[in-house]
């Protein structure tokens, strides 16, 4: 290594980790090409935490990651390892298409070839879709468009890759229903999450471990890359499945469906004439969130969610200095704060944060989805924008029903409430959709 510094081993492959993308480079391309190899054997050593097994007798690990989180180098590694460890073993490899698992799993930069080692003796034949190693295991490529191919044969281990890509559930259950040699058989999915069925058919099935793991995990990556990736995806939809590996899912009769609030992401946010804070302060101390949320009414019109500022688990006085700072950077003409828990009690922790404080009251007469609905409509007329992704907020309000009832996150939609509070103010006030008194 450079500087004559001793730098092998574990504790120098972590500080070659620990470095900027640009002096990482640097280090490695000063190292001989006997150097390199010798680093490149240290799997476990290179990989991070998400890419390695995971405790237990589990039967099947399923990895829903992000992409570009290493997901294919993690597999190809996986079953190498099971190869050398059972001599003679029955490996399937499951791809979303034949030319996937020939591409991707086998023959790709991070596939079955590029991470065996010399000693493995691994032959691709790829007339007859067979990665043989020199102990005798045998990995086989199947498609999972092609179901029946995997009716009768028998394996030790299974690769399945982009789960959520196959368009045959079947391919599944012929796999795990011929899996069954050795004493533990098992099986790796390595997936980018969408909700399928089958998704949610594994992620629930017996034996089933699950781990995460997103795109910024793998430090391998150019930092710019991740940089704009982050900057155009950020707490999106699209970007917390495809780069958070999130496994996001509508629920049945929301009133803001997730691509109902894609749609209404603002390019840019014109000035704003008004601009109120919404709070839907806790019951208690400690316990739910204190939702405070701020939007302001733009020039055209058009109501705009700006900022998310709740907080959980804080005391009156926290929270209350919470609804001041953010009134403050978002120069609010005034706050419009829930009363139904403690009128009298909201008031005055607001008045002792800041005693100029523009305060206006509301008391809730209908349930928290029964006053959404309206700011709902608002929505899908194209009259509500989000100037960013909130995604702790736009969960709450995937969660609430049409009709009542609340399927998100935590125990209540604090966050939501907040939101339907400040827009109901700044859009409906005149059509008597609260009654408001001001303090």
């Amino acid at each position: 290594m450079s500087g004559g510094q001793d730098h092998g081993g574990l504790r120098g492959i972590r500080w070659l980790l620990e470095l900027g993308e640009a002096e990482r480079g640097r280090v490695l391309s000063s190292l001989s090409v006997a150097a390199l190899k010798e680093l490149e054997q240290h799997w476990a050593l290179w990989a991070h935490e998400g890419q390695l097994p995971p405790p237990g007798d589990w039967r099947v690990w399923l990895m829903q990651a992000g992409r570009g989180f290493g997901k294919t180098r993690a597999g190809a590694q996986w079953v190498r390892a099971m190869a050398r460890a059972v001599p003679g073993a029955r490996i399937a490899l499951v791809g979303a298409t034949i030319e996937d698992a020939r591409k991707v799993m086998v023959g790709g930069p991070s596939g079955v070839v590029a991470v065996s080692r010399a000693e493995d003796d691994v032959v691709w034949r790829p007339t007859s879709g067979e990665v043989r190693f020199g102990n005798g295991a045998v990995a086989t490529l199947y498609s999972a468009a092609a179901p029946e191919k995997l009716r009768g044969p028998e394996h030790h281990f299974a690769w399945a890759d982009e789960l959520a890509k196959w368009s045959h559930a079947s391919t599944w259950d012929n796999l795990t229903m011929g899996l069954r040699l050795g004493a533990l058989p098992r099986v790796l999915v390595t997936t980018t999450p969408r909700p399928t069925a089958l998704m949610r058919q594994v992620r629930a099935g017996a034996g089933t471990v699950t781990t995460r793991g997103s795109t910024r995990d793998n430090l391998h990556l150019p930092d710019a890359f991740v940089a704009a990736m982050e900057a155009s995806y950020e707490g999106t939809r699209l970007g917390r499945q495809e780069l958070d590996g999130e496994l996001i899912e509508d629920v049945a009769g929301a009133l803001w469906p997730r691509a109902l609030i894609e749609r209404q992401r603002a390019a840019a946010v014109p000035a704003l004439t008004r601009v109120v804070v919404g709070v839907d302060p806790p019951a208690g101390i400690g316990g739910d969130a204190c939702g405070i949320v701020a939007a302001g009414l733009g020039r055209d019109g058009h109501g705009y969610v700006i900022e998310d500022a709740s907080v959980t688990g804080a005391s009156p006085e926290r929270w209350a200095q919470a609804v001041v700072a953010c009134a403050t950077r978002v120069s609010a003409e005034r706050v419009v704060a829930e009363a139904n828990q403690g009128g009298a009690m909201v008031e005055q922790v607001l008045r002792a944060a800041q005693a100029s404080l523009p305060i206006r009251l509301v008391h809730a007469t209908r349930g928290k989805a029964a006053r959404a609905e309206p700011v709902a409509a608002l929505y899908e007329r194209g009259r509500v924008w989000h100037a960013r992704a909130f995604p702790a907020l736009e969960d709450e309000l995937a969660g609430l029903v049409a009709g009542g009832g609340y399927e998100g996150p935590g125990r209540s939609p604090d966050r939501a409430d907040a939101c339907v509070w400040a827009l109901t103010a700044l859009l409906l006030d005149r059509q008597g959709e609260v009654r408001v008194r001001s303090v």
